[in-house]
């Protein structure tokens, strides 16, 4: 990809889009919905997706983000909800005593330097498709169609395509949805990083992470991308308008955290 950013500056903006729309549109759509149709494991996951449809309608649930206010609650009461953990969500769980309910991840920097640990995970985890190598023989693992180009969306029906606007708690939520949670609520979801740089450029870690719950949540070494806070807060409000109008709706009880876009609730006073 550092080829393409040389590049990418030598073109007027239209041209470039125009260039390379073909391999954006084969990368993100077309062979996707050719999986669909040929590849035994998409089809076998949206049977599964099919199956838990409102299979949690009325309950609410708990969706962990991974900012470092997480490190500062005391998520003891927990262990008796229904929760969705994200990306290096795992390294919480000596300490927590217990494992979230469900294991979410679509970045596939992310999945492809840590397939190991998660293959390790005794949970149902929802993993982007394009990640699908990494993943090989763990049968725990169900493939979401995702993407993070075109139409930004928000679908109730993650059994298609799931768009994944800038976040992999946007995707979290759309399954919320899609399971019938009638109440969401996102804790250590910060909305705030150190790192500085242009939104979805791959870095590399230099080590003692301070944007998220461990120092070591991306040690030194490890490829990650910047993140892009006002494409996620677009999604968010798509999430907040698809929950709203269907009558249910997502609180955010993060400690401290920066995003306005859901009604703020105190942690404590839910329980």
């Amino acid at each position: 990809m550092s080829l393409i950013y040389r590049v990418k500056p030598l073109f007027p903006v239209s041209i470039w889009r125009a260039l390379t729309a073909p391999y954006w549109w084969w990368y993100n759509r077309a062979r996707h919905q050719a999986a669909a149709v040929f590849d035994g494991r998409l089809r076998a996951s949206r049977r599964r997706l099919e199956e838990l449809r409102n299979s949690h309608v009325g309950e609410r649930c708990f969706i962990l983000g991974n900012g470092p206010s997480l490190a500062k609650m005391d998520l003891t009461p927990l262990m008796s909800e229904v929760t969705f953990g994200l990306n290096r969500v795992y390294l919480l769980f000596p300490k927590l005593g217990f494992s979230t309910t469900y294991f979410v991840a679509v970045n596939t920097l992310v999945v492809e330097q840590c397939a190991e640990e998660i293959k390790h995970l005794q949970v149902p985890k929802f993993i982007s498709w394009r990640a699908r190598r990494a993943m090989r023989g763990d049968a725990q693992v169900t493939f979401l169609d995702t993407d993070y180009t075109g139409e930004a969306s928000f679908s109730g029906d993650v059994t298609g395509r799931v768009f994944e606007g800038s976040t992999v708690t946007y995707v979290a939520l759309q399954l919320a949805y899609h399971l019938g949670f009638s109440e969401v609520i996102l804790i250590g979801v910060d909305h705030s990083f150190q790192a500085a740089g242009r939104p979805n450029v791959t870095v590399v870690s230099a080590g003692n992470d301070s944007d998220h719950f461990s120092t070591d949540y991306f040690p030194a070494g490890f490829h990650w991308q910047l993140p892009d806070l006002l494409a996620s807060e677009r999604a968010y409000l798509l999430a907040r308008e698809a929950f709203e109008a269907a009558g249910r709706r997502v609180v955010d009880a993060t400690v401290g955290g920066k995003l306005q876009v859901f009604p703020k609730v105190d942690f404590r006073e839910l329980f």
